[in-house]
């Protein structure tokens, strides 16, 4: 008789239901933490926190293809709200879990082809396509860094919030000035909403004459997850040098589709580290946007010095 194999029971201990920590998981398969982190980051090419925390959401949105109720998968994927799986979901799918159905895929992006294959086990699968992880990474910190700072402004007093701080800046001509944190917010939202109307063929979306905090994330959460799903589209068809004719410019222009994500993405990081300057010029703290840090974050590692 041949002996269990190890990886198998380290996974087994990163699905377990008990176990919610790395502590737990480790205790579960005889290993200490460090040990257990390594070992299963090497082998299986990604963290056990954040495999669990994938394989979790791939059996929600199997579970709500099954017609649970989104607060009773929430509660069963381990999340203490409703409203943080939603944004959880939300972010990893593209999509609210209220709009799932039956027709829905429930197998998000792996580094190592292993999935959640209901009712309760693992389906490891030989090939698939997985995104190229930094633009993975650079679309998705993007788009939580700015919802971040909007949360942040709310903080802000109204006053605050309009104050003109940087007098006659222009970061892009045709944008007009951008001399507040409400005007380089606005900004922001609204680059990614006018490229989703160019690439989804819509017409221009409306704007707000004096939007406030709430309203900026409200549009910011609308776009957000549409945008993600774009790009993941786009690298999963290999469309990257795909022209978009884009009816909403006066003539009409052409832009390849590597061009307009790096366009975004790139203005975008300047933009936010404007907002951090006017925050900071507000008499407020905050972050200094590292990708590092959020990507840390992100898969529940202990945060680390600043970088050497």
């Amino acid at each position: 008789m041949t002996g269990r194999d190890r990886l198998r029971e380290l996974l087994d201990a990163v699905l377990d239901e008990d176990n919610r920590t790395l502590g737990e998981m480790a205790g579960d398969a005889y290993a200490s933490p460090y040990h257990f982190s390594r070992v299963l980051s090497r082998d299986a090419g990604e963290s056990p926190v954040a495999m669990r925390r994938r394989v979790m959401l791939e059996r929600a949105a199997w579970e709500l293809r099954q017609g649970r109720s989104v607060t009773d998968v929430a509660w069963t994927a381990g999340y203490e709200s409703v409203e943080g799986f939603s944004r959880a979901f939300t972010r990893a799918y593209g999509r609210a879990p209220s709009t799932v159905d039956a027709s829905s895929g429930h197998w998000l992006p792996a580094p190592n082809g292993i999935h959640f294959h209901p009712p309760t086990s693992l389906w490891v699968q030989s090939t698939e396509h997985v995104m190229n992880p930094l633009t993975e990474q650079l679309v998705a910190h993007d788009l939580d860094d700015t919802r971040h700072l909007i949360d942040v402004a709310k903080g802000l007093t109204p006053e605050e919030f309009r104050a003109s701080r940087l007098p006659g800046l222009v970061v892009l001509p045709w944008d007009g000035p951008e001399e507040s944190v409400q005007a380089v917010l606005e900004h922001l939202v609204f680059s990614v909403e006018i490229w989703l109307a160019s690439i989804e063929g819509r017409d221009v979306p409306a704007r707000d004459d004096d939007p406030d905090p709430a309203r900026l994330l409200e549009r910011h959460d609308a776009a957000a997850p549409r945008w993600l799903a774009v790009v993941r589209d786009v690298d999963r068809r290999g469309g990257w040098d795909d022209r978009l004719i884009d009816a909403l410019c006066e003539p009409p222009e052409s832009f390849v589709l590597s061009s307009v994500v790096a366009h975004v993405l790139t203005y975008s990081a300047h933009r936010r580290q404007l907002v951090r300057h006017l925050l900071r010029a507000a008499g407020r703290d905050i972050d200094t946007g590292d990708p590092i840090e959020w990507l840390r974050a992100r898969r529940g590692e202990t945060p680390g010095g600043t970088p050497c």
